[in-house]
């Protein structure tokens, strides 16, 4: 819901306003070069105004509902209200109150939560709760009887007087929060045509890191449906981040996907996994990357309890970052739906085929050396070697 006639997104941060200010300043100017690169990858039109606290965008009435879903799909936003602009005299702001009453309010409780930034104005927050609440009294005593409710009103009114302008709003739409995409080193992402990788992919974004996704092929175990997915996941994730690159690194891995199942038993799926995390090493290298990203979630599957996971951690010197370590597989797939990649990964992964009949759940480090083939991180550098960068456009 928004006021007839907004013409303005207020855009809020979070986590910004706990920095200093030199970097508060630098991550607010990533964050608004971000968000022009979404309003223009999304041909919304509008000016941005780089205000370090409340960014704003500017724009026609009729696109101002584009401008607020473009604007909360920003990394770093918090949230984003349509308003309308108006003088910071209080007669504006009653008058824009009574005009959002008579078009937004026809029944139930309500408030005004109204702040004011500038200090030197000759009124207080109170002062504009009050006279603009009875602005809205006024405004629709004449249909129905109203009710203020400050604790929980049906319908909240707010008001933002800044030095410039005052804004009067109706809603909220919330945004991913976290940091500006950019703001933090790059990370080597493995995808899959899995559920878990493409969010796991969005939170280190959030986050404020560039991610270089990462795909190994697994042959005839996988196939061009299993990798049409992979790609059309990060394909959706890229409207996100439209002036970074999302280019996947597409590693024949497929040979020694095969070479593993025709000689593993116990332990087969934890060479694969130390296989890829190789492999994205290898790749973080060459881009300069400071970390490794899986969708990996402690006990999720049976390669994936705290024991394995220590285990296959030891085939790499980077870090792995796991966003989804503690999260449950049902909120996985609400964020997937939230961002939607759930369509495009419910396939089943081609690691499904793999699986030897009996899992390793326990798996001992020395044992798993003895068992898996010598050259396997071998392979892996070859395979690095021998990676192509796929455009996802």
């Amino acid at each position: 819901m928004h006021p007839p006639g907004a013409d303005t997104v207020l855009c809020r941060h979070g986590d910004l306003n706990t920095k200093s200010n030199t970097v508060k300043r630098y991550m607010v100017d990533l964050l608004c070069d971000n968000l022009e690169a979404v309003l223009e990858d999304r041909e919304v039109p509008g000016t941005l105004e780089r205000d370090w606290d409340r960014p704003r965008v500017h724009t026609d009435p009729s696109c101002v509902h584009d401008a607020t879903v473009a604007a909360a799909d920003v990394f770093g936003i918090v949230s984003a209200s349509p308003a309308i602009t108006v003088d910071t005299d209080l007669e504006s702001i009653r008058g824009a109150l009574a005009a959002t009453a008579e078009g937004t309010y026809a029944s139930g409780t309500f408030a005004v939560d109204a702040s004011r930034a500038d200090k030197r104005l000759p009124f207080t927050s109170e002062d504009v709760a009050r006279e603009g609440g009875q602005a809205i009294w006024d405004a629709v005593e004449d249909r129905f009887e109203p009710e203020v409710d400050l604790d929980d009103p049906d319908h909240t009114f707010g008001v933002e007087v800044r030095e410039e302008a005052a804004y009067i709003f109706r809603s909220r739409r919330s945004g991913p929060g976290g940091l500006p995409l950019r703001s933090q080193a790059p990370q080597v992402a493995l995808v899959s045509g899995g559920i878990d990788s493409p969010v796991a992919v969005y939170e280190t974004m959030r986050r404020g890191s560039p991610v270089i996704p990462v795909y190994v092929s697994l042959g005839e175990y996988g196939g061009p449906d299993h990798e049409a997915r992979a790609f059309e996941t990060v394909r959706s994730l890229s409207r996100f981040a439209p002036n970074c690159d999302l280019d996947v690194y597409r590693v024949p891995g497929g040979e020694t996907v095969a070479h593993l199942a025709d000689t593993m038993e116990e332990g087969r799926m934890l060479s694969l996994r130390r296989f890829f995390y190789r492999v994205a090493e290898r790749i973080a290298e060459t881009e300069g990357a400071s970390a490794i990203v899986t969708g990996e979630a402690i006990g999720q599957k049976s390669s994936q309890t705290a024991q394995n996971l220590g285990v296959t951690s030891r085939a790499t010197d980077l870090p792995i970052h796991r966003p989804l370590l503690t999260w449950d597989k049902h909120d996985i797939v609400e964020r997937a739906r939230e961002i939607d990649t759930f369509t495009d990964s419910t396939i089943n992964a081609g690691c499904n085929r793999i699986a030897p009949d009996r899992a390793e759940t326990n798996a001992v480090y020395e044992r798993l050396l003895e068992a898996e083939p010598e050259d396997l991180l071998e392979r892996a550098d070859a395979a690095a070697a021998a990676a192509e960068l796929v455009s996802i456009e």
